[in-house]
């Protein structure tokens, strides 16, 4: 048995035959403020991670981010800034992989890698309507929550899936062991 994806002559500029992106774009941050900065007639929500070992509690999350309005944006760290957060064995993936992956989640309208240890500089250029978090931060600890409370929006911490973490995976994959 063969696996087949619709293919039509759409596919070689990035959509399918049903006309859907195929991936969402990877943008610098100067066009992704450009195309998702304010003024905007739809509800942009913004959230950021590494993304380093990609899981299901991260699609849960991104799943959860983009309920809460019409747009998704995600901001990857960059290499040079995931060493700095995480150490100097990561990242176990590159930048643009990660970018990559993020961009193929059908809910994911747009991703931007960022260089700074956070995302502050970029929200604040940005200004998304909602600001979403994991409830492992606590709002005062969210970079760009204050921009974007002052301008009008709001900021939201979504649930995590218990026992689901990078670190957790890593740790299980260097035990040799499963689930």
């Amino acid at each position: 048995m063969s696996w087949r994806t619709p293919i039509s002559e759409s596919a070689t500029s990035g959509s399918s035959s049903w006309g859907n992106p195929l991936a969402a774009p990877v943008l610098d941050r100067e066009a992704l403020v450009r195309l998702y900065g304010r003024p905007r007639d739809y509800r942009l929500v913004f959230t950021n991670g590494v993304f380093d070992l990609l899981h299901r509690g991260h699609v849960a999350s991104l799943e959860a981010a983009r309920l809460l309005g019409d747009r998704l944006v995600v901001g990857v760290n960059s290499d040079d800034s995931t060493r700095r957060l995480k150490g100097p064995a990561r990242p176990y993936q590159s930048e643009s992989d990660r970018a990559a992956i993020l961009s193929s989640i059908r809910f994911v309208d747009a991703v931007t890698v960022f260089g700074e240890d956070t995302p502050e500089d970029l929200i604040s250029q940005l200004l998304p309507d909602v600001l979403v978090k994991g409830t492992d931060y606590s709002e005062d600890e969210i970079a760009g929550a204050r921009a974007v409370r002052k301008a009008g929006g709001e900021v939201v911490l979504v649930e995590l899936e218990a026992g689901l973490s990078s670190s957790g995976l890593v740790l299980r994959i260097q035990a040799g062991g499963g689930e």
